[in-house]
């Protein structure tokens, strides 16, 4: 059954962002919502005959608003507003973040406080839905007014020009997709240009994809650090709710109940119930649902900032109920840009412990009788020793990256422009630091099944179990050095699509 979004019967969803970029669920417009958007754009085009001077609609823009623009010269101010802030650089962004964009674009349009006209709003619903991307270059965007150079790119496409993607990913003319796909080009009228390009779009689209990929990557993490506890011989008891509830975050309790149904049953955790000298574990493991419940609650955070944001009507000027256009600075994209940094840095510590965990078990000294490093013929063999290195190399990557882009500000557009929020830079190291993450648990999960199999006949759980299953459909057991890169590759690709998460559900019954 085909997937459909319907704007204009309540706020998006970031399910919706996450099905119309990913998964190329259809988009239609309510028809209260074009009738909101004619609305309002009568009272556009009221002011625009009142010869007063409405900036957004009869002047220019940012340091420029001072001017007056002729009545013959406003679809020309328009066309020429996208054009020259269509400014960016660099390769292309990522078609599912373009995706998210043209819909929040859209979304606000349809919120009927932008003055666009009924058919703007409807050619993007074209764009999304025969599958043409505009050609949005990576930098361009300071975050204020919200995304200016991706969202013109976006808007040129619109009108017929500049470079998109079609819907098998051939890179040509605008105007060439659109005739294909039976789409006119939409000649901007006042107002509209500057309603297209005057959003947090771009940034939020990202923020919206990224609180799906962490939520799944939390699980992963739990997933992960219950097999490596496992694997190091480690206790479950500190993971009981009593003892979580003396502290009591959501998260930690969320990511301990994950654990506990995780290791259920486990021969090698039972084994040593009894008449083991170590007093605890280490922080590593012992600390897991702290850590990772933490991520949780940034999780959480970050998502209500998200929802207010998806909630929002983002565009300056705006045009009122009573018909009134308003300047604001609802398009400073800082509550964003400062959720994206938070994640950042909830990424990093996530992937920080699971590198420890992995390289406990590979040293001999602290991992309870794994031979060193997993090797088959430790010295003749090195097992696993640089895929920690790979690792490390990551979370080096993913601490720099934590470092926030939204304290950061440089001003432009002649000192109007004088505070920034970067939330653009925020959302693309973001997604930077997620692809490492992913990367990061890939290899603590392959670790782990490795020692788990070394720990024969001592069974793992039925969890852990199907997990290390699913790990050798794809990459064979221990033995003598292989090439490591494409077994790190094959674990990666089970992170990245669900398989990870999807078998440990299956056998646990519940995994939050």
């Amino acid at each position: 059954m085909e997937l459909t979004v319907t704007l204009g019967t309540g706020p998006v969803t970031i399910g919706d962002v996450v099905a119309v970029a990913r998964h190329g669920a259809r988009v239609t417009i309510s028809d209260e919502a074009l009738a909101a958007v004619a609305a309002s754009r009568e009272h556009v085009e009221e002011l625009a005959a009142s010869g007063r001077p409405v900036y957004g609609v009869s002047t220019g823009f940012g340091s420029l608003a001072t001017r007056y623009i002729e009545p013959e010269k406003r679809h020309r101010l328009q066309r020429s507003l996208v054009r020259s802030h269509a400014a960016g650089a660099g390769e292309p962004v990522e078609t599912e973040v373009v995706r998210a964009m043209l819909l929040l674009r859209l979304s606000t349009l349809c919120t009927g406080r932008t003055g666009v006209r009924p058919v703007t709003a409807q050619a993007y619903a074209g764009l999304l839905n025969a599958g043409i991307t505009p050609v949005v270059p990576e930098y361009g965007s300071l975050g204020c007014s919200g995304d200016l150079a991706p969202l013109s790119a976006c808007a040129l496409a619109v009108m017929g020009e500049g470079e998109v993607f079609d819907a098998t990913g051939r890179r040509m003319a605008s105007l060439e997709a659109l005739e294909a796909a039976g789409l006119a080009p939409v000649e901007l009228e006042e107002k509209e240009g500057l309603a297209l390009i005057n959003g947090t779009d771009g940034m939020l689209g990202m923020l919206a994809l990224a609180i799906t990929d962490l939520r799944a990557l939390a699980t992963t993490a739990d997933i992960s650090a219950a097999m490596s506890v496992e694997a190091l011989m480690g206790t479950d008891r500190v993971f009981a709710a009593e003892l979580q509830a003396l502290r009591p975050h959501p998260g930690q309790a969320a990511s301990a109940r994950n654990l506990v149904r995780i290791l259920a049953g486990s021969e090698i955790v039972a084994s040593h119930l009894t008449g083991d000298p170590k007093v605890q574990d280490a922080y590593s493991l012992r600390c897991a649902p702290q850590v990772a419940g933490a991520v949780r609650d940034t999780i959480d955070h970050a998502e209500t900032v998200a929802t207010r944001e998806l909630a929002s009507a983002i565009d300056n000027p705006v045009v009122l109920p009573d018909g009134r256009i308003e300047s604001n600075g609802n398009f400073h994209g800082a509550p964003v840009a400062y959720v994206l940094d938070f994640l950042a840095i909830a990424a990093a510590d996530l992937a920080s412990i699971s590198e420890r965990r992995t390289d406990r078990m590979l040293d001999a000294a602290r991992s309870h009788g794994l031979p060193p490093f997993l090797a088959d013929d430790p010295g003749v063999d090195s097992g696993h020793m640089i895929a920690q290195y790979t690792q490390a190399a990551i979370v080096s990557e993913l601490k720099r990256l934590a470092a926030p882009a939204s304290v950061d500000s440089i001003p432009s557009s002649a000192m109007q422009e004088d505070h920034v929020s970067m939330g653009w830079s925020a959302a693309r190291k973001l997604r930077r630091s997620i692809d490492g993450l992913r990367r990061v648990l890939a290899i603590e999960v392959l670790t782990a099944a490795r020692a788990l199999d070394l720990r024969a006949p001592l069974r793992p759980g039925r969890v852990t179990e199907d997990v290390r299953a699913l790990v050798r459909a794809h990459v064979e057991g221990p033995g003598s050095d292989r090439w490591l890169a494409p077994e790190i590759a094959a674990v990666h690709a089970l992170v990245a699509d669900g398989s990870i998460v999807a078998a440990a559900r299956a056998a646990a019954g519940e995994l939050e």
